[in-house]
């Protein structure tokens, strides 16, 4: 009796309580017309008194879907396990599905498996669409999942979307504040810890600080991989810093705060006072950037509402067939303690200011002032 009283009701169990056949309280719970209002009255009370709730799954299934979107990337698995992008992306993703009963189908391969990937949740139809991030240089994606007949949604810059609905951010605005702040400070040796080539995204962050550097009137400093990991950001900053005086950067502006954090410990063990001796920026504003010593400078970029925003217009682009390109609100830089006035040795004839007092104005609305 108590296995009984804990079974879920059934559409069955919802017939024989109405007294209708099964077909009938389908008709009623999915809206289908056909039915007396009477009918369908009765049906909808019965289904009320035993509890019943529909199962996600099933309707799915009866409407020809999987219930599910795909997620693929091409990564090492710990690279994506210490990117601190994706846990606040798929944490977007997942507020759209989780509430729908539907699930994020998530696929880490290599770049041999990654087309065979795509192949596999189509043929097997084990997701409805997929979202397509790291986009790369003549990306074969859009085309591929094109080809065969799996809706996507690219994340990245309508550009190389390659006519798929693009859900986008743009990150130039912070790298161009970046640098404008540090010029301003008196930075006259701003280098660039670069992501990985193969991603436009890294290529863009790249040619937006080159930009900002020219546009103040200086020559672009060193520019280094840093992979977006740890050790890639440790190391280069290792090499930069061991340049010699007249070569050796006063701030650096990194591809994320992975590899900027990394950064920041490198400095501290070599002895340099940040910001004093060297100023630190990273990007995406991971939770942790504000809790630094000191709270490092980042740039603002809504990962969890990207992933959100991303998975509905995936949803549209199914129910649809189509959807309209989103922007969202750039990313923002935050000015925190990390980011300060040149040294005095790196700026000849002008009077550093206090960093302990507070960031001066700038003209900028890209920047934001944030302390810890």
């Amino acid at each position: 009796m108590a296995a009984s009283r804990e079974r879920r009701p059934t559409i069955t169990d919802v017939a024989k309580l109405a007294g209708v056949s099964p077909s009938a309280v389908s008709f009623a719970l999915n809206g289908r017309p056909g039915l007396a209002e009477a009918t369908k009255s009765r049906i909808l009370a019965a289904a009320a008194e035993l509890g019943w709730r529909p199962s996600r799954p099933a309707q799915a299934l009866s409407q020809g879907r999987a219930g599910a979107f795909g997620l693929v990337l091409t990564r090492e698995t710990d690279a994506v396990g210490a990117d601190p992008f994706f846990p606040a992306f798929i944490a977007g993703v997942e507020s759209f599905l989780s509430p729908r009963g539907d699930s994020l189908v998530l696929h880490v391969t290599n770049p041999a498996h990654e087309a065979a990937a795509y192949h596999r949740l189509a043929a097997d139809r084990r997701v409805d669409g997929v979202l397509l991030t790291d986009m790369r240089v003549d990306d074969p994606r859009p085309a591929l999942t094109a080809g065969i007949g799996l809706p996507a949604v690219v994340v990245g810059d309508p550009d190389c979307a390659q006519g798929l609905c693009a859900v986008s951010l743009d990150d130039r605005p912070a790298f161009a504040a970046a640098v404008e702040r540090l010029a301003e400070l008196g930075h006259r040796r701003i280098a660039h810890v670069a992501g990985p080539r193969e991603f436009r995204h890294s290529r863009r962050r790249q040619e937006s600080w080159e930009e900002a550097v020219r546009a103040a009137g200086l020559t672009p400093g060193p520019v280094l991989p840093g992979g977006f990991t740890a050790d890639g950001g440790a190391a280069a900053t290792r090499e930069l810093l061991a340049l010699p005086a007249a070569e050796r950067p006063t701030a650096i502006v990194y591809a994320n705060d992975l590899s900027a954090t990394a950064g920041l410990a490198v400095a501290h063990r070599l002895g340099l006072s940040v910001p004093q001796d060297l100023s630190v920026v990273g990007y995406d504003d991971t939770p942790l950037a504000a809790y630094t010593h000191p709270p490092l400078a980042s740039a603002r970029a809504d990962a969890q509402g990207w992933g959100a925003a991303a998975a509905r217009a995936l949803d549209e682009v199914v129910s649809a067939g189509r959807a309209d390109d989103v922007e969202l609100a750039p990313a923002e830089l935050l000015s925190r303690a990390s980011l300060g006035p040149a040294p005095h040795s790196a700026v000849p004839n002008q009077t550093a200011q206090d960093p302990t007092g507070p960031a001066p104005t700038s003209p900028n609305p890209a920047i934001r002032s944030e302390s810890c």
